[in-house]
């Protein structure tokens, strides 16, 4: 299938980068190279995308742990210590062997983001993944944030679940200026982030939100999972607290003209409020954000 496959060329060819997109999708590998695994070893955070086999969903959730919990163990292997807790909604997709995961690992102190797909095996300690296709982006609407704390001593709280967004959960999706994406294709899965000025995700209802697609590497990997399989999982996170808002259902891309909007219907929503124990400093918008109102 090589870096792309039918969903994706359908994109690269009615946006018209088919030529781009072989340039760039010759930098996608399958092994991880030295300054990769040097990378991994350096992060809190990893953000796992997939498809929950028994219920058909796709969620992107949010796994962290000091550096080194998640860590290439091998040129074609990486390695995560811990899953999650038994409440997120992805996991048991990732305690069951042979699960497609896409993954992404973002550092915001530095804007570099690395992304590693393969095929999940669980461990004593965690999962491996066997890498089919890992590959760096660009800093392209990656927020910077300097430096982050670890909250010790976060009270337990039970996550909320619900078929629809609520006002305060509306109002946390139009303030972000972070989001990341899952999506999936019949070989594979990814995740992807999405990023912009506050305001760049538009909440139509409690069960429609939207966002325009900024110009970006011309792969259309997330798109191109979206036109085989319109199955996929939105995370936000809160960067403050540590809140996440998990929703899955399916999204759309609208194309007009050069201009691309995603359309995303909610059919489940988790927020699971300090899920997560780091807590980062405000955030220095990328200059490549565009006006939301534009």
């Amino acid at each position: 299938m090589g870096a792309y496959h039918a969903g994706s060329r359908a994109v690269q060819d009615r946006v018209g980068v088919r030529e781009r997109a072989d340039h760039v999708g010759a930098s996608i590998g399958e092994g991880i190279k030295p300054v990769a695994a040097a990378f991994l070893g350096l992060q809190p955070l990893l953000v796992v995308g997939a498809a929950d086999a028994s219920t058909g969903e796709v969620w992107a959730s949010a796994l962290h742990g000091p550096p080194g919990f998640v860590r290439a163990t091998g040129p074609h292997q990486m390695s995560v210590t811990g899953g999650g807790p038994a409440s997120d909604p992805l996991a048991p997709a990732l305690t069951r062997d042979g699960t497609l995961v896409g993954t992404i690992a973002l550092d915001p102190r530095t804007r570099r983001r690395m992304r590693l797909n393969g095929r999940l095996r669980p461990t004593e300690r965690g999962f491996t993944v066997t890498a089919e296709q890992v590959f760096a982006n660009c800093p392209k609407y990656l927020q910077k944030r300097d430096a982050y704390e670890v909250v010790t001593d976060r009270p337990e709280q039970e996550p909320h679940h619900g078929s629809e967004l609520t006002v305060s959960q509306a109002a946390f999706i139009t303030a972000s200026d972070t989001f990341f994406l899952a999506t999936v294709h019949p070989g594979g899965a990814d995740a992807s982030h999405r990023g912009g000025n506050p305001g760049f995700v538009h909440v139509a209802s409690p069960r429609e939100l939207s966002w325009r697609d900024y110009p970006g590497n011309s792969m259309f990997l997330s798109l191109g999972n979206l036109d085989a399989d319109p199955r996929a999982g939105l995370l936000f996170l809160d960067w403050t607290t540590g809140t996440t808002l998990q929703l899955t259902g399916e999204a759309r891309t609208e194309f007009a003209g050069t201009e691309r909007r995603v359309r995303f219907t909610v059919t489940q929503a988790v927020e699971r409020p300090s899920a997560i124990p780091l807590r980062w400093s405000a955030p220095e918008y990328s200059p490549a954000n565009p006006d939301p109102a534009g």
